[in-house]
C-alpha cells in the first residue's frame, strides 16, 4: 500500500513528490536551495540535467511505499518513460529555511 503524497511527514519532500507526481517543474524548482545537489546510485550528477532527463522529459513519477527519518527518508517505486518502473529510495537534506539542499536516489 503507498503513502498518500500529502500524507508524507516532511513538509519539503511531500511538496517534492507533489511536484514531481504534477510534472511541475516551476514548483519543483521552489523547493530547491541555490546550491542544491543531488546524487544518483551514489554518484554526483548535474542537478539540472538529471532533473530534466530523469523526471520531467520523461514523465517521472512517485509512488511512496514507506518514510523514515521523519520523513526524510522514502522507499518509493519510481518509474519514468526511459527506465520503465523500479524500486528506489531517496534521501533528502533540509536546510534550515525549509528548501532541500540535497537529495540522493537510487536503486533500492
Amino acid at each position: 500500500m503507498t503513502i498518500q503524497p500529502a500524507k508524507l511527514s516532511d513538509p519539503a519532500v511531500r511538496a517534492f513528490v507533489t511536484a514531481v507526481n504534477a510534472h511541475d517543474r516551476d514548483a519543483f524548482m521552489a523547493l530547491l536551495a541555490d546550491d542544491a545537489t543531488m546524487a544518483d546510485d551514489g554518484s554526483d550528477r548535474d542537478l539540472a540535467d538529471w532533473i530534466d532527463r530523469e523526471i520531467f522529459a520523461s514523465n517521472g513519477h512517485l509512488d511512496v511505499d514507506n518514510e523514515s527519518q521523519g520523513g526524510r527518508a522514502l522507499l518509493a517505486h519510481y518509474r519514468n518513460d526511459a527506465w520503465g518502473e523500479m524500486r528506489t529510495r531517496w534521501n533528502f537534506t533540509i536546510d534550515d529555511d525549509g528548501r532541500i539542499s540535497r537529495f540522493e536516489t537510487g536503486q533500492a
